[in-house]
């Protein structure tokens, strides 16, 4: 009879497929007996198990167990992970799909660490202070610093006020890494509200970025204060010096 219904959905042009998926998934649970069957001596029959040696307490469920992080040693420098041959530990999913699949990095092995200690590269001459110092760099670079100055006493811009205004937005630098413009800024001076000038910032004495530093006069008396301008650093600004001209260093 089912042969006959399926010669009938043919022939009126119906598929008949199967709707029910079927995938396999790797899991595994360790499970416990609630209640363990008694034990039998050699060559006896064992004895039969009852409903409640069925029975089981789950001990541990490997999916939503953590794995351990998985250690690799690097090609290459990556940034804000390490340079060529050092050996870092990471998840194993970042580890996978960030360093191992674009082949910038191999599993850990004795022979992995012995290659790539010794191994230099040669047409890699970019060389970095540590692996953090491109993204501070470019965390920098991405910043538009405010520099506040006094509205009513005369001023000349120096390394400690870029240090302050610095520290204001979570950037901890010392006056010596700090290298202003050629020509010194002074004020107060109304005409260079909002305007615009660069400042280099030196990353232990090796890399170095140019930050961008907008001019605000402040005063402490709450009548002279000028107007404030909302998200002010999402504005077009001026340049100070005509052209924006980068620090010396």
């Amino acid at each position: 009879m089912l042969g006959n219904v399926a010669k009938m959905l043919g022939s009126s042009g119906l598929c008949v497929t199967q709707s029910v998926l079927l995938q396999s998934s790797r899991n595994t649970f360790v499970l416990k007996r609630r209640f363990p069957p008694n034990l039998y001596k050699k060559n006896q029959k064992p004895g039969k198990l009852r409903g409640r040696h069925f029975v089981y307490d789950l001990v541990e469920d490997t999916t939503i167990k953590k794995k351990p992080n998985l250690e690799v040693v690097l090609t290459a420098f990556v940034e804000g992970v390490g340079s060529k041959g050092d050996v870092v530990s990471l998840k194993p999913n970042e580890a996978y799909n960030k360093l191992l699949l674009p082949g910038l990095a191999v599993y850990k092995t004795p022979e992995n660490v012995a290659k790539y200690a010794t191994e230099k590269d040669e047409k890699e001459t970019e060389v970095h202070s540590s692996a953090y110092a491109q993204r501070t760099v470019n965390k920098l670079e991405s910043l538009i610093l405010a520099v506040v100055m006094n509205k009513d006493h005369p001023w000349v811009i120096e390394p400690w006020h870029i240090k302050l205004s610095l520290r204001k937005a979570g950037y901890y630098v010392p006056d010596s890494a700090i290298t202003l413009p050629d020509t010194p800024i002074t004020g107060p001076d109304l005409l260079k509200q909002n305007k615009e000038f660069y400042c280099t910032v030196t990353i232990n004495n090796l890399e170095q970025a140019r930050v961008r530093c907008r001019i605000h006069h402040w005063s402490t008396e709450p009548s002279d204060r000028l107007p404030y301008v909302f998200e002010h650093w999402k504005l077009d600004a001026e340049p100070l010096f005509g052209e924006a001209s980068p620090a010396k260093a």
